[in-house]
């Protein structure tokens, strides 16, 4: 098959290219970090400006009904550069969320906005006991004096600290999953922050006796929506991550160039050659599944599932053994903070856990040849 891109598509990665490399340099990265929560950065609006912020979402809903393929070339070039903005965690998937289940009332309230850099939302679909089944929802959510009582809790929800409002995934009494949007600011909600292990920022939503008027409700049926999202999800993070591991073997091979060792560069030594190309080869292996994840999208729910958990379990291991190989190959100084690529190796150890393990989309795989 041809994987060549377009000439719009190149003029995309080469635009962000350009603009990462401008303002993300590690300092820059670092202050962004440091930065209050309670403004969109520079580097947000100007996402907004140049229309990133709308190119995942269908015209319908005002965007510029950009595909899985623009979606990767976005999210490779924000790995390459280690951004810590949410583009994904909040933006596309609340916002996809927000276009398939919201009516237009619900969308010109909390996706339009969030489509002009107004503000991020964030989605809390993970539970403590369910190890990565979005499905498997002790949540509650039922109707009382004409309205929604949720009560449950929700962890290790992206974007949590930043986000204007959360999408909630419940358990009705019918048995079917609804989804309700929960303002920052709601009676009852309680927030614990906190940083994951790559410094993005995440937290445990607990819900008592929150009360939501009706028009909160986005879905009494949101399974297939869901499971859509998290899909589309799964392979932006295939995506995100070949651009994290471009750049853990691009900083490991320049080091090896630079490092002496008895008066010889290590890059000449055969041992850490063959390393270099192992993590090369899994690197390659891995785009090739990303590319797999984000031409799967538009498949029937069980083709596209299968193959984008087949993607996500093998860029997982990938991403662990570049990390590893990269610290290796720095010596001690590869776990320095001054060392950028132990950044790196952060986010790619990270990598594997968000949206499923590759332990869980193994399982999810075997299930599936099991039952063909």
């Amino acid at each position: 098959m041809d994987f060549a891109l377009t000439d719009e598509q190149r003029m995309l990665e080469e635009t962000l290219t350009r603009l990462v490399a401008d303002q993300v340099s590690p300092e820059q990265r670092r202050a962004m970090l440091e930065a209050s929560a309670q403004e969109a950065s520079p580097l947000w609006r100007t996402f907004a400006e140049l229309g990133l912020l709308h190119m995942p979402f269908s015209e319908d809903v005002g965007g510029l009904g950009g595909d899985g393929t623009d979606l990767m070339i976005i999210m490779q070039a924000l790995g390459r550069g280690l951004v810590p903005e949410a583009y994904l965690y909040g933006l596309v998937m609340p916002g996809q969320l927000l276009a398939l289940c919201a009516n237009p009332a619900q969308q010109e309230r909390w996706l339009a906005p969030m489509l002009e850099g107004e503000h991020q939302l964030a989605l809390a679909w993970q539970e403590h006991s369910a190890r990565y089944d979005a499905f498997d929802i002790s949540t509650q959510a039922r109707q009382q004096d004409g309205q929604w009582q949720l009560n449950g809790r929700k962890d290790v929800v992206m974007n949590l600290s930043h986000a204007a409002a959360t999408l909630v995934t419940a358990q009705l009494p019918s048995g079917k999953v609804g989804l309700f949007i929960v303002p920052a600011d709601t009676q009852g909600v309680t927030l614990r922050t906190y940083r994951t292990m790559d410094d993005q920022p995440a937290g445990d939503l607990t819900l008592n006796n929150v009360s939501l008027p009706f028009d909160c409700c986005l879905s009494e049926d949101a399974q297939d929506a869901l499971a859509n999202v998290l899909a589309q999800g799964r392979a932006a993070l295939c995506a995100e991550a070949i651009g994290a591991m471009e750049t853990a073997c691009d900083q490991t091979l320049a080091y090896l160039k630079e490092r002496k060792q008895f008066g010889l560069p290590l890059a000449t030594f055969q041992a850490l050659q063959h390393r270099m190309v192992d993590m090369h080869l899994h690197l390659e292996q891995s785009r090739s599944m990303a590319i797999l994840a984000a031409t799967s999208l538009s498949l029937p729910a069980d083709e596209r599932d299968y193959k984008i958990a087949a993607a996500k379990a093998y860029c997982g291991e990938s991403a662990r053994f570049i990390a590893e190989q990269a610290i290796q190959l720095h010596g001690g100084m590869g776990m320095t903070e001054e060392c950028y690529v132990a950044h790196y190796a952060k986010h790619l150890v990270m990598f594997d856990h968000n949206l499923g393990d590759s332990d869980y989309h193994l399982e999810t795989v075997s299930d599936q040849l099991d039952a063909a």
